[in-house]
């Protein structure tokens, strides 16, 4: 198998593949089991959007060859209301991190299925933060806190909970990197 190369999106082709993985994945599509054992991902972008949030700041997206393996998505806080489901998460953000502060979201990641527990997770997160900490001083995502294995997976790379939060029954952990 060749190594996985870890870059920024920059095709349409890319986009498609990162929306093709996110629907594998989502909580919608896969049974309760799995979603314990796996973990999951709950929302779902349009390759419309993954387009207009790529062109702000590209994904970070692991590739064996030419097929995408793995992603995180890069949000910017300009898009905090394209997403409804977020929508909490920014305004606890606005209400917690220090206005002197600049932070850009994880706004999902994710890796396929035959690719995990090879450290791809982990090598998503260290190309992210190489890219972006120049410009950031925090990474912020939220995970569900039933979903217990993105919650022992984050915070092996360094996120810790800085709240959290209940929204149509689910708790979210709002998790933070501190790049500085």
């Amino acid at each position: 198998m060749k190594p996985i190369n870890y870059k920024r999106a920059s095709t349409l082709d890319e986009l498609e593949q990162i929306r093709t993985l996110q629907l594998q994945n989502s909580s919608q599509n896969i049974s309760a089991e799995e979603k314990l054992q796996e973990g999951f991902v709950t929302v779902q972008h349009t390759v419309a959007l993954l387009e207009q949030m790529n062109s702000a700041s590209a994904h970070i997206i692991a590739k064996n060859n030419d097929i995408l393996v793995g992603f995180a998505l890069v949000m910017l806080s300009s898009f905090r209301n394209e997403i409804k489901v977020l929508i909490p998460l920014f305004e606890r953000i606005d209400g917690i991190v220090s206005k002197d502060k600049i932070f850009v979201v994880m706004g999902q990641i994710c890796v396929a299925k035959n690719y995990r527990k090879q450290g791809i997770f982990r090598g998503l997160y260290h190309f992210y933060r190489e890219e972006l900490q120049h410009e950031y001083d925090y990474l912020i995502t939220e995970v569900a806190a039933i979903n217990l294995r993105s919650m022992q997976a984050h915070e092996a790379v360094g996120f810790k909970t800085i709240d959290n939060y209940e929204e149509d029954g689910i708790v979210w952990n709002i998790m933070l990197w501190d790049w500085t």
